[in-house]
């Protein structure tokens, strides 16, 4: 079966003093190859645990994980990860970065070679193949960490606020790439988020995680990242839809956030 099911995962931390944490609870969901799913919640909700259990970083307490009818155990090929800063190799040019994982796997320099310098034309930075990462901006440092996971060919590419440390500029230039790369690849795509603006933008599937235990508070289908595909995202978000989208799902996390404080105030 293709696609991505996460299976009523639950996570549980177990702490030095005998007390625990639940971090998820009864998480289910099926993703169908090639969707586009992002996540967002408040501080806490277990949307990054979720996607280390999703890369093999961490075993579920309870659940499991199934990727093309295959159960996850532990890190694979098969899912690629891109960091919020990116984790580049300081001391390998940018090529070199890119062409890490095609290294490791044996593959012929030149087979390596044209996969390389097709990615980097893709993420625009075939002009800049041999500087240093540390000659490189935030933005394009991002762009590198991406061709590196493309260039491993995963089913599913996670990814962790990716964008966050950007500024604004920067910021939305990625969010296009983003898009370009999940239409052209079709490659399924999880995104976390802490921006409700991003998540609507490259959420074809949103999901509002529950503050702890975290869990799927509400789901949406959303039209925006088929709309953003090659298009100025600032005229998309001038669509109605798109407003009030933001202004419910902002609302429902200050709500939470709320709760939470209601919950630290009264220990």
């Amino acid at each position: 079966m293709s696609g991505l099911q996460i299976d009523n995962l639950s996570m549980r931390f177990d702490l030095p003093n005998g007390a625990s944490v639940q971090a998820l609870q009864d998480v289910s969901l099926d993703l169908k190859a090639g969707e586009l799913l992002s996540v967002l919640g408040p501080s806490g909700c277990g949307k990054t645990t979720l996607l280390n259990i999703v890369a093999g970083f961490l075993a579920p307490t309870d659940g499991q994980i199934v990727l093309n009818g295959k159960r996850v155990r532990g890190p694979g090929a098969e899912r690629g990860m891109v960091f919020q800063q990116g984790a580049l190799f300081e001391w390998m040019n940018v090529r070199q970065n890119v062409g890490f994982g095609p290294a490791m796997k044996g593959m012929a320099k030149a087979e390596k070679a044209q996969i390389v310098d097709h990615l980097l034309d893709v993420v625009g930075l075939h002009d800049f193949k041999d500087k240093a990462v540390y000659e490189l901006s935030g933005g394009m440092q991002q762009r590198v960490a991406l061709a590196r996971c493309l260039a491993n060919d995963p089913d599913v590419i996670l990814m962790d606020e990716p964008l966050g440390a950007l500024d604004a500029l920067t910021r939305e230039k990625m969010q296009g790439l983003v898009l370009k790369l999940w239409k052209e690849t079709g490659k399924t795509i999880i995104l976390i988020t802490h921006s409700v603006e991003e998540a609507l933008l490259l959420g074809e599937r949103l999901l509002v995680m529950a503050p702890r235990p975290g869990r799927i508070h509400t789901e949406y289908r959303l039209p925006f990242a088929e709309m953003g595909v090659g298009q100025d995202l600032r005229e998309v978000k001038k669509h109605p839809d798109f407003a009030a989208r933001r202004e419910e799902i902002l609302s429902m996390i200050w709500d939470m956030e709320e709760e939470i404080m209601g919950r630290t105030e009264s220990v």
